[in-house]
């Protein structure tokens, strides 16, 4: 059983409260690889200009992460990993790397949102989870994009 700080329960039964209809399963998780990139992402989450996210399938289909699922919460956690809001998922697409379209990269809300600049800091962040999982990236690599919506702060 995964154990979270108080104010991540916290937050899940105040919305469970409001929503007593939704299932009790939610994961939490931040966004990036470092406390600061969570703190970054998650206040464009919070302030309506994120609302998509993309990882490598290879999590879900060699890595042992669920895949994941349209309806599904997240309580979204900053760099301390205590709770900043929750989001549901709306939509769920796998599609090959360079494949991926412009409108998806500025749903990312990062940089100046252009397709250019997606493709460059993905294919960074990509390039280095292979080098620790010891593959190699290339880029037709299948790569999951999810979109969503911020449901409670």
């Amino acid at each position: 059983m995964v154990v979270y700080k108080d104010s991540v329960n916290e937050m899940w039964q105040k919305y469970r409260a409001e929503n007593p209809t939704i299932s009790n399963k939610f994961e939490a998780w931040a966004f990036g690889n470092s406390a600061r990139m969570a703190n970054e992402l998650g206040e464009l989450v919070m302030n309506g200009i994120k609302t998509g996210t993309s990882s490598l399938f290879y999590w879900y289909d060699q890595g042992g992460e669920t895949m994941p699922s349209v309806g599904s919460h997240v309580v979204l956690l900053d760099g301390d990993d205590e709770a900043m809001g929750i989001i549901k998922l709306v939509g769920v697409t796998i599609m090959p790397f360079n494949e991926v379209p412009e409108t998806f990269a500025y749903l990312e809300g990062e940089g100046d949102r252009t397709l250019e600049y997606w493709r460059k800091v993905h294919t960074s962040f990509f390039t280095n989870e292979c080098v620790e999982l010891g593959i190699s990236f290339e880029e037709d690599a299948l790569v999951v994009c999810e979109e969503f919506e911020v449901v409670f702060k």
